[in-house]
């Protein structure tokens, strides 16, 4: 039997507790296949939003489940990446999934109650740590691939925001603007997105004055700021620039310096005798 609404790994802290399931007998209808969205002000191009064509085409094959995976932090100078993977019900898909990155906190808090109450949802995190041992897209692959071994129920395709395919199971397609054509994959950047940002948020508690709250670890003015001023945190990743110089500034005696490749260095070289009597008969 699925299991709905199932929110696996997110912490407790996290959680919005007055996200509630609607009522029984009272589904929301199916989201339209295509949704044309006006552009903003001064923009001549029409934004077409993500539609659940690909997985309704999966679905007439006998392909399902069918799930869309995508996450939200690779850019960030500090905090972790967040991978979430979402299988959709066909019969109950919220209205006004997009792209998370087209839709105010407001909206993705809104959609995130509506898709955890009617999708099988599943959440992993790729820490600070593992970023700087793996790399952020090492991280990311990887907290993408725990995601979906983590739903309720083992995904038959999963549709995967970016270039690169997953080492799953199951068929794994990756779709370059994934998040802005397939519902499934724009619906996980939702749940990512929200997560990352409410984990932001906790951390921003535990370390005042760089405004985690606002920013959520991008490199904006007022985060490099704080970075000069106040030095990194230990939710800081070691290896992206800012970070590294100000780990250089404030706490110089924890960067290892650079070798010189060119250094000159003692050689011992052995001479066998019988080349260095070689050597002198010949003169």
């Amino acid at each position: 039997m699925r299991r709905r609404g199932a929110l696996r790994t997110i912490p407790a802290m996290i959680r919005d507790q007055s996200a509630k399931k609607p009522a029984k007998g009272a589904p929301e209808k199916a989201a339209p296949k295509k949704l044309v969205k006006a552009a903003p002000a001064g923009k001549s191009a029409i934004i077409v939003a993500p539609s659940f064509r690909r997985e309704r085409a999966l679905i007439k094959r006998g392909v399902w489940p069918v799930a869309g995976c995508d996450e939200a932090g690779r850019g960030p100078l500090a905090g972790p990446v967040v991978a979430a993977a979402v299988i959709l019900d066909p019969d109950r898909i919220p209205r006004g999934i997009d792209d998370s990155k087209r839709l105010t906190a407001e909206e993705r808090e809104r959609l995130f109650d509506k898709i955890c109450a009617t999708a099988q949802v599943s959440v992993a995190v790729a820490s600070r740590s593992r970023i700087d041992r793996d790399n952020i897209l090492r991280a990311s692959l990887w907290a993408l691939k725990r995601a979906v071994v983590a739903l309720p129920e083992a995904p038959r395709h999963v549709f995967v925001d970016g270039r690169d395919r997953l080492d799953t199971e199951c068929d794994c397609e990756a779709v370059i603007g994934g998040d802005g054509i397939v519902l499934s994959i724009a619906a996980a950047s939702i749940v990512a997105k929200v997560t990352r940002d409410r984990l932001m948020c906790a951390l921003a508690q535990d370390c005042p004055g760089y405004g985690f709250e606002q920013h959520k670890g991008y490199a904006v003015p007022e985060h490099l700021d704080a970075l000069d001023r106040l030095g990194p945190t230990v939710h800081h990743r070691s290896f992206f620039a800012p970070v590294a110089a100000a780990r250089a500034k404030h706490m110089p005696w924890t960067v290892e310096p650079a070798q010189d490749l060119f250094a000159v260095t003692d050689v011992e070289v052995q001479v066998e005798a019988s080349v260095e009597a070689d050597a002198a008969a010949n003169l």
